[in-house]
């Protein structure tokens, strides 16, 4: 089709076609080009008479093809008539200079044999040996390179990186009086009078804490001078302490991926301390750890995360650079804190995260989600995750109803503790403190952590009868949570 809309008209077979190219060349394979026409062809003005051909049968025609550029027509140039061949080219003349061109030739060819023969003394001597060729085999296929290994610190750093670190860190054994067990942990020294920063989840929980010294070997009592749930951080106060070894604390704003570290921690709780070394993996990670004692679970963001063997115990424990500066808090899982991980795979604190958090403690400054001193408590343990309990009185008043209470269900309450003094029992559903909602354990934690032993708090519940209570209900000293 043309531009103007019009079918093209195929030209006679051998001819150029609307775009200059003959119109056998329309002619698809395998269908076979026209045959040429063998009656005589009209002369056009590509063809002048000139000198006939030997082969020619004629004597006044002699086809010549044009000359690009100088005649008309279009490039492709048509078939000559049947029977006739076209004016062979006249032979070139010969160049002249063949002499010196064979000159030269022989000239390449001795210069090529006298830089082969030098080659080959360099290569005895040994001085082109980098440039031998390569084998041919090299050229087989082969496999990707395999990806280089992170870098990390040979046994003989580590063991320095631990010889500077270790007398500036505790052990911490945390005595869980209510369940009857003990965990361990790990603490960092800040200051030589015994002020230590750990997890919060490493002391949660604990009617008792007792620390060693890494530094001196003496054994301390220890108390939670503050702790903050949301970002996992504790500052301990050793009873006693003086002249101590402190920790030398580095710059997690320029800790990258890749960078080569050790966490050194009471990993397992033996009381040896443990380097493991490892690279970091990535920055700004999150996880979600759960509470098996509170039935709370925490969101910690902005972690640094680490491929080492990060195991319970280390927690509280540093996160060191090649230098053995404290970049981080170790944070793994204990025997009551979890979260899901991967092999080799530890998670820490940036150290600049948790010594804002540390001097916030240190100055005394409680806020909404730091707790200053001591603990109160109810004396109830409850259920993971929220409950529902049937209340036949849960809008009160005229519009006094059947409807579902939302709360947490109490799972046991402690002999002689302020909750048993109220009438709370197992099988319970608390549903408001203070007038707010209690739609969790975590709620609940965090209500209870706004005040002290020997604060008042109301308290609402729904018995397993379905009966709203309330009552006034004073907090007596527990364990950090």
């Amino acid at each position: 089709m043309s531009e103007s809309g019009r079918g093209e008209e195929p030209g006679p077979p051998g001819h150029p076609g609307p775009r200059g190219y003959p119109d056998t060349a329309r002619y698809p394979v395998p269908y076979p080009a026209p045959q040429p026409r063998t009656e005589s062809y009209p002369a056009t003005e590509s063809y002048t008479a000139t000198a006939p051909h030997p082969r020619s049968a004629p004597d006044s025609v002699t086809p010549r093809y044009p000359v690009p550029g100088r005649d008309t027509g279009p490039s492709w140039h048509p078939a000559p008539p049947s029977g006739y061949w076209p004016q062979p080219p006249p032979d070139r003349p010969r160049r002249r200079g063949s002499l010196a061109g064979f000159g030269a030739l022989v000239l390449v060819v001795l210069l090529g044999v006298a830089a082969f023969t030098v080659g080959q003394g360099l290569l005895r001597s040994g001085v082109l040996s980098s440039f031998a060729a390569p084998d041919p085999s090299s050229y087989a296929e082969q496999d990707a390179p395999e990806q280089p290994a992170r870098p990390v610190l040979s046994d003989r750093a580590l063991s320095a990186v631990a010889a500077k670190v270790t007398p500036g860190l505790v052990n911490i054994y945390a005595e869980l009086g209510y369940q009857g067990a003990e965990s361990a942990g790990t603490g960092i020294v800040l200051t030589p009078n015994g002020e230590v920063l750990t997890n919060n989840h490493v002391i949660n929980g604990a009617t008792g804490i007792r620390v060693i010294d890494l530094g001196n070997g003496r054994t301390y009592r220890a108390t939670a001078v503050g702790y903050d749930r949301a970002n996992d951080i504790a500052v301990l106060q050793l009873r006693g302490a003086s002249g101590l070894k402190t920790a030398t604390i580095g710059d997690s704003s320029g800790v990258g991926v890749g960078d080569p570290i050790a966490a050194i921690g009471n990993a397992g709780g033996v009381g040896t301390p443990t380097t493991s070394g490892g690279a970091v993996t990535a920055l700004n990670r999150s996880v979600s750890p759960s509470d098996e004692l509170t039935g709370s679970t925490e969101r910690l963001n902005g972690l640094i995360e680490v491929a080492a063997n990060v195991q319970p115990g280390d927690s509280g424990g540093p996160l060191v650079d090649s230098e053995g500066r404290v970049i981080g808090v170790d944070t793994a899982a204990s025997a009551n804190y979890r979260y899901q991980s991967t092999g080799g795979t530890g998670y820490a604190i940036p150290i600049n995260s948790a010594l804002a958090v540390a001097r916030q403690i240190q100055s005394g400054q409680a806020s909404e989600t730091v707790h200053i001193g001591p603990t109160g408590m109810i004396g109830v343990s409850v259920v993971s995750g929220p409950a529902s309990r049937y209340d036949p009185g849960s809008y009160g008043g005229s519009e006094r109803r059947a409807g579902l209470a939302q709360g947490v269900a109490v799972a046991g309450v402690q002999a002689g503790s302020p909750a048993e003094r109220a009438g709370l029992g197992a099988g319970d559903t608390i549903v408001a403190l203070d007038g707010l909602a209690v739609d969790s354990p975590t709620t609940l934690t965090n209500l209870i952590g706004h005040h002290h032993p020997g604060d008042q708090v109301a308290l609402q519940w729904v018995d397993s009868t379905g009966q709203r209570q309330t009552g006034n209900v004073g907090l007596v000293p527990g364990p950090p949570n």
